[in-house]
């Protein structure tokens, strides 16, 4: 196999030689919650139990490996279960072989033209793949692409040396270890065996970074779900912490990944000592996106494109010419991933870049493949964040700040307010992310939004606070800010408003809105009340204005807060003659169009800017500019465009003063 450097050979040849030379033996408080785990999932069946019931040696649940079995050719997600088929092959001595074996050969272990179902390129899912694919080829002798080889050895490198895009999730971490542990356990393969190694530590160990001392996990992520926020044990990470720590309620029965790590020789001395009580850093996370060129420039063209995507690199500008034409050659558009923009499916991979670099509000933040962690733990507080993540831009799954008091999530988030917040959409969970700026226990985010072309899904940039008032042991309301207790933890979140939309805490998007969210203890600042005392001393400053000085002319909103001895401010400044959300107000009901639907003229009633000096702009679904104008509004005030040669869509005018931003959509139809 081909090295990249000397250096790296060497540094591989020392590993290689430290795990061929040790015998590892962990801790024993830690082998004894491994094996009461695995009595307790003995007894208490689930279907991750035939993972353990294989590596004790008892016959494998013979319902659950069959459904497992007859399941692979029709869900999407089925290298969930494979890489679970995958461990009880190599932890039994093949009875199963005759079972599991004829059904692999009838799904794909990598991108075929055409599929519609199966996902091979976010970062869980690419090494639940490879490393089942790797494993039956050693194992079996199954003939795999030209590529894997390569390709794998790629992936881990990545990991142990950058770490994870999909950063802290409790959603997907889990599945990525799977895959990690099945090599680290069986591969046969040296280097292989020893890179899954250290990735799965790697893995691990930034689990339990942001773990407080009852053993509960609300970080702040690239990818998750907002169910991970509503229960604080008893999923399938909380499994992962508890063998490592013991904190936290003990698992009901097994879990997928816990039934992974209970079965695995994987030392885990280094992983348990890691754990700390006390942390306030700045976490750097993966590589720039440049560095990502460099990185992935020994791969296959698809292989490169595939890790392109498992940072989220759909659509930014630089990537969507590859991403088009990997859509394009595969016939991927029917695929359940991209069906959403099958409309791109008329146009070329060079009209699909000039889309991404028109629509860079939503292409660009889809990348988490760099970023700076801001962690701040005491105990059972923590409070982490990821600093200056795509603020403004369109969200997916990320989620830019949240603290953890005890046992209950708090956080805020753009988007359509439901009082249930796990039923908000999972694709697209932010309509825009903020500015997170934080210092130690002191976060302070801003929401203002980027102007939107309609042809994004998003339209609700409002703001909901996640507070669950029952959690805590007392709360207490003091002008904007709200503060709880649980225990002796405390937190405390200056609203942007008093309202509420759907019976959750909630401010509507005019232009701008900034939140703070501090987390303290009674080590820190003694009772509740002095707490709170220190909250009614903190200063708050808002305000908007126009700096001259900045070439073009910044339009800035500036919040800042002084809590203690903290003080965290941010300036956001903004072109003034851009379209972003800074000037969308209420005011946009001022502006009339008529008729619409329109077939033939648009008539603009520009009674609303009284004579000013306007700009007119008319973009169609694509947020391609198809009608401009500047001067000053006649004495009619009415403006007339005709339509007639336009095809039929929607559209969006922007009306623009200097004080002013007006928007409405109207259709054209035939």
């Amino acid at each position: 196999m081909r090295k990249s450097t000397k250096q790296y050979s060497l540094f591989m040849f020392l590993l290689l030689s430290m795990f061929a030379n040790s015998s590892f033996a962990n801790d024993p408080v830690y082998e004894q919650r491994r094996t009461d785990y695995i009595n307790h999932s003995l007894a208490n069946f689930s279907r991750h139990t035939i993972t353990i019931q294989a590596y004790m040696g008892v016959p494998v649940d013979s319902a659950t490996l069959y459904k497992m079995v007859g399941n692979i050719t029709k869900t999407g997600t089925v290298d969930f279960d494979i890489v679970q088929l995958v461990r009880i092959l190599c932890l039994s001595t093949g009875q199963y072989d005759s079972i599991i074996l004829p059904a692999m050969d009838s799904v794909p272990f990598w991108l075929t033209k055409g599929d519609t179902l199966h996902g091979y390129w976010s970062e869980n899912h690419m090494i639940q793949w490879m490393s089942s694919d790797w494993l039956l080829h050693e194992r079996y002798g199954k003939p795999v692409d030209a590529n894997l080889d390569n390709r794998l050895r790629h992936y881990l490198r990545l990991k142990v040396n950058y770490g994870f895009y999909e950063f802290f999730s409790s959603v997907y971490s889990p599945y990525c270890l799977s895959g990690l542990l099945n090599l680290a356990d069986f591969a046969q393969d040296a280097e292989i065996k020893t890179l899954a190694t250290l990735a799965s530590q790697r893995l691990l160990k930034e689990l339990l970074m942001i773990t407080n001392d009852q053993g509960v996990f609300f970080p702040t992520a690239g990818r998750n779900y907002f169910g991970k926020y509503e229960s604080a044990y008893d999923q399938n990470h909380n499994n992962l912490i508890y063998l490592l720590t013991g904190f936290g309620d003990a698992p009901t029965s097994a879990s997928h990944a816990g039934g992974f790590l209970a079965s695995s020789s994987l030392p885990v001395d280094s992983i348990t000592a890691s754990w700390t009580s006390s942390l306030d850093i700045t976490y750097p996370i993966g590589h720039t996106l440049d560095t990502s060129f460099i990185l992935n420039s020994g791969q296959s063209q698809l292989d490169r494109t595939m890790f392109q995507w498992s940072f989220g690199g759909y659509f930014d500008p630089r990537l969507a010419g590859t991403t088009g034409q990997l859509l394009i050659d595969s016939n991927l558009w029917k695929h359940v991933d991209f069906e959403p923009f099958v409309s791109f499916s008329l146009f070329d991979s060079s009209t699909i870049v000039a889309l991404a670099q028109q629509l860079t509000v939503a292409s660009k933040s889809t990348v988490i493949c760099n970023q700076d962690a801001v962690i701040f733990k005491h105990k059972s507080i923590t409070l982490s964040s990821v600093k200056d993540f795509w603020k403004g831009k369109l969200g997916y799954q990320q989620f830019p700040c949240v603290a953890n008091i005890g046992t209950t999530a708090v956080f805020t988030a753009s988007g359509q307010v439901k009082q249930n917040w796990d039923a908000r959409s999972a694709s697209n969970l932010n309509d825009n992310l903020p500015y997170v700026g934080q210092e130690h226990n002191v976060a302070l985010l801003m929401y203002r939004p980027e102007f939107k072309s309609p042809i994004l899904p998003s339209k609700n940039p409002e703001v909901a606070l996640h507070f669950n008032a029952a959690d805590f042991d007392e709360v207490l309301q003091d002008s904007l800010w709200l503060l709880g207790r649980q225990a002796n933890q405390y937190v405390a979140v200056r609203r942007h408003c008093l309202d509420s939309i759907n019976n959750v805490a909630a401010c509507y998007m005019d232009r701008g809105q900034a939140w703070v969210i501090i987390v303290g203890d009674s080590a820190m600042y003694g009772t509740f009340n002095q707490f709170k005392t220190k909250v009614d001393q903190a200063t708050f400053q808002e305000r908007w204005y126009m700096d001259t000085l900045a070439q073009p002319n910044q339009y800035v909103y500036y919040a800042k807060i002084n809590f203690d001895t903290t003080t965290v401010e941010y300036a956001w400044g903004v072109d003034s003659v851009t379209t972003t959300g800074i000037k969308e107000t209420a005011s946009n009901d001022a502006l009339k169009i008529y008729p619409n639907p329109s077939s033939d003229k648009l008539n603009i009633d520009l009674s609303a800017i009284q004579n000013k000096q306007a700009s007119i702009q008319v973009t169609n679904m694509f947020g391609q500019v198809i009608y401009s104008e500047k001067g000053r509004s006649n004495s009619s005030n009415n403006k007339t465009i005709y339509v007639s040669d336009w095809p039929s869509g929607t559209y969006t005018i922007a009306v623009e003063t200097a004080e002013n931003k007006y928007v409405k959509q109207f259709l054209k139809n035939e």
